[in-house]
Formats: structure tokens, sequence, C-alpha cells
């Protein structure tokens, strides 16, 4: 058997590969833009197999695959195009979908990859010669009926992040944040001294510090579901321009509701398609959430991080688990791998956020965006790395975390800040200079306010009671 097949389009015959499902116009692509080795997220192509699946069942309803037009289908074919395009949503092909993600700003070199991918896979199915000339069920006429790259790909940009976002990255944010609140309840009686500006601060409760941080991640899950809802609106129904030529008028309405059916998710039909083709804004907004969470996570990783710096010459104040050797040099030392890890995914997404920022800003010229492929591609990859990011964090440093109660407690004793609830008993000034005191003469507080007779014994502990100033107290 050959190693290729001659396949043709409206611009002459393409060598293609023998076996594969997708035909001329995917080998042009593949030919034209080798440019990174980088293919389409598999979720985007999830999303365009759901997409194709769901304008295929707006068009047999509307009677327009079996009705008058060109090249009516048979309910056969058209249960054979409905499999087709389930396989490519359910993952059966993706290694049938070779372009680069730097190709055509609209992704219509990935549309049609679809269009042929599931036009020859329906053939197949309904038991005839895939590789025939005349395609009864066509990549074109039957299984773009009614779309264009133009209104279809950016609907299934949005599909698959929505999908992405509530599927992957609100359970991770979710599980993180219980984990952290856990820690802060166990470590609620843990008293430790606070730091502003890395400088010793009054002391708080170690739980305290915690529940900042499940704080943090709580608003964080919030962010994300506004990510999720920037990116509702379907273009799908708008075709080329945004007028909708060549489709029904019920047509984006009835796929946006079937896909909220079939996701979950309350896609809806956009309110101006002129706006749903032409502009990514919502893709903007969306990754503006996400580089959010992205700092957020950030600075509760480096926070782990900072914390359990040491053993000896840091803060140790938690015992981050040992998971592998930490130089090549140094031997039996070990770093806080997984926070750094977590740390690089989140510098990686707040820079993905200026391409986004940049090809929303720019890209949206008149009735089209032409950096779509890049967008999804980013997007994508942004909530990807966060919510494996996350679930690897959680499961290799959160769970087993541990409080160093000694060091948390030894500190705070020998801090100056401690003179602070001093302040209402003997003034800020006189308190000034039994810090700069206790720290020239290496002495505590307590040691020099016992010496001194600053306050009556009974006061004094009162006052220093490092628990109480944890709290509001009168």
């Amino acid at each position: 058997m050959s190693e290729f097949r001659t396949e043709r389009d409206s611009m002459g015959d393409v060598q293609v590969p023998a076996n594969a499902y997708y035909g001329a116009q995917t080998q042009r692509a593949v030919e034209n833009f080798p440019v990174s080795g980088w293919n389409l997220h598999p979720n985007l192509i999830h999303a365009m197999g759901l997409v194709k699946f769901s304008c295929a069942t707006a068009n047999r309803d509307l009677g327009k695959l079996t009705g008058t037009g060109k090249s009516p289908l048979n309910d056969a074919q058209v249960d054979a195009l409905l499999s087709a395009a389930q396989e490519v949503a359910d993952g059966q092909h993706d290694d049938q979908f070779p372009i680069d993600v730097f190709q055509t700003g609209s992704g219509t070199s990935s549309n049609m990859n679809v269009n042929e991918v599931i036009s020859n896979r329906a053939i197949e199915i309904n038991g005839n010669d895939r590789f025939e000339a005349s395609k009864a069920i066509h990549p074109n006429d039957h299984v773009n009926m009614g779309q264009s790259t133009n209104d279809t790909f950016p609907t299934a940009i949005h599909v698959a992040v929505a999908k992405s976002i509530h599927e992957a990255l609100i359970p991770s944010l979710e599980r993180f944040q219980k984990s952290l609140a856990q820690k802060a309840d166990e470590w609620d009686q843990i008293i430790k001294i606070g730091r502003t500006h890395l400088a010793d601060a009054t002391p708080l409760r170690l739980g305290q510090e915690f529940s900042g941080f499940a704080r943090q991640l709580e608003l964080s899950v919030g962010r994300a579901k506004r990510a999720l809802e920037s990116v509702l609106e379907l273009p799908v129904g708008g075709t080329a321009v945004g007028s909708g030529i060549n489709t029904h008028p019920e047509f984006g309405s009835r796929v946006a509701a079937n896909l909220a059916e079939r996701t979950g998710i309350a896609f809806t039909e956009s309110v101006n398609h002129f706006e749903g083709n032409a502009q990514r804004d919502g893709l903007v907004e969306c990754h503006g959430e996400l580089k959010a969470i992205a700092s957020t996570l950030f600075n509760v990783a480096n926070n782990v991080r900072w914390l359990g710096s040491g053993p000896r010459c840091g803060f140790y104040e938690v015992k981050i688990p040992d998971l592998q050797p930490g130089s090549s040099i140094m031997p039996g030392k070990v770093n806080p791998v997984m926070c750094e890890s977590l740390m690089q995914v989140c510098a990686r997404v707040i820079g993905n956020d200026g391409c986004i920022t940049l090809s929303g800003a720019a890209g949206g010229n008149f009735q089209l965006n032409i950096m779509m492929p890049v967008m999804g591609h980013t997007t994508l990859e942004s909530i990807a790395i966060m919510a494996q990011g996350v679930d690897a964090f959680v499961d290799l440093c959160m769970k087993d975390l541990e409080a160093n109660e000694e060091a948390c407690g030894s500190a705070v004793e020998k801090s100056l800040s401690m003179v602070t609830s001093l302040n209402p008993h003997i003034g800020y000034e006189k308190a000034s200079q039994l810090a700069k005191e206790a720290f020239k003469t290496g002495k505590t507080i307590r040691e020099l306010c016992t010496e001194q007779a600053i306050l009556p014994p009974e006061t004094l502990n009162e006052a220093l009671d490092p628990m109480s100033m944890t709290e509001p107290h009168a």
C-alpha cells in the first residue's frame, strides 16, 4: 500500500498520509505552518467535536441536513455524522489533528481539520469507502452546514475554556482551600511571631496565618467562577461576519441550548453576533481572573516556602515534606521543590496574560479577531497547569505539612514587638526606649520590665500574655 494518497481541494491535488482521516486542507496547513510543533490543546479539539455534534443536531432538528438542499443526507448518514463528531469529542481521534497552533488567525485550518476527520469517519461508520472522491457526507456541505470558522472556532474555545475551569480548575482550588482551612483549625493554638516588611511584628497564631491563606483560595474560587461566566456567550450562529448568512435564525440558540444540556454549563447565544464574532473581550476578562488566581497561588506557595526555610538558619516554623535531594554538591540539602514548582506555574500564567491581552486588543479588527488559535491555546494552558500544579502541591506538600511548635514559640518571647502591648500602660515613647534597650542588651522585654519594675508583676504578665495579643481586646 502506498504511503500517501492523493486528495483534491479547490487549489488542486495534495499528497496526504494514506491512513489519515484528515484531507487536503489539513495537509496544506501542516506544510504551511512548521512553526512550534505545538498542536491544538486536546480540550479544544474535544470541544470542537462537541460543537460539531451540537451543530449537526440543530441542523437535523431544523430539517436542514435531510431537506431539499444540496445532497441531503438520509437518517443513517446523519446518525453516522453525529457518531463521528462524538468520537472526536471523546478524544478517540486526537492523533488526527497535526496542525500547529501558530496557523491562520481565525483557526480555519483547524476547523477544516475537524470537518475532514468527521466527514471521513462518518462515511466509514456508514459502511462506505472514506477515500471516495464524492464525499457523500461532505466536510463543508454537511459537517460545516450553517457555520463559519469565524463563529464555530471561538465557540469551541469558549466551550473548552468553560469546561476546563468547571471540571479541573475550580475543583483543584476548592481542594486547596479545604486543605489550608484544615491546617488553620489544627494549628489554631500555636502562637508564633508575625512579620511585616520581613521584620518582627506582634504575635499571632499559626492557624490565623493559614486562615488568611485559606481565605485567599476561597476568593480564588470566586474568581474562577467569574472567569467561567465571562465565556458563557457563544458566537455560533453569526457565521462569517455576525450577520448569520447561510444559517437558520434559530440555529445559534439551538446549538447553545444543546451545548448547555450536554455540559451542564449555562451557555447562551451571543446577545450581539457582531460583537460575538469580532471580539474576544470575554477571553481577556477570563484570563485576567486567571492571572489574579496565579498571583494568589504564587503568594501562598512563596509564604509556605519562607515559613519552611532552614532548618537551622531560617524560620522553620513549618516542616515541608522532604521529597528529593536538593543539591548536586551539598550532601543532605533538601529544597522546597513543590513551592518552587507552583511558583513557576504562576509565573507562566502571569506571562501568558500579556499574550492574551495583546491578542484581544490588537487582533480584533472589524468583524474578526485573527489571534484566536494562540488565545485558545494559551488560556487552556494556563488553566491546565494551574489545576495540575495545585493538585501536585496539595498532594505532595500540603497533606504532610507539619507545624514546628518549638520554633514558633521560641521566637515569640524574644521578639521586641512584644513591647507593643505595653503601649496602653506606659505610652509609645517609653515602650520604644524599652525595645531599643532590649535589642542592645540582648534581654527580652519581660526581663527588662521585671528588672526595672515597669509594671506590677500581675499587670505585666497579663499585658505580655502572647495569646491575648492574637485577638482584639479593650
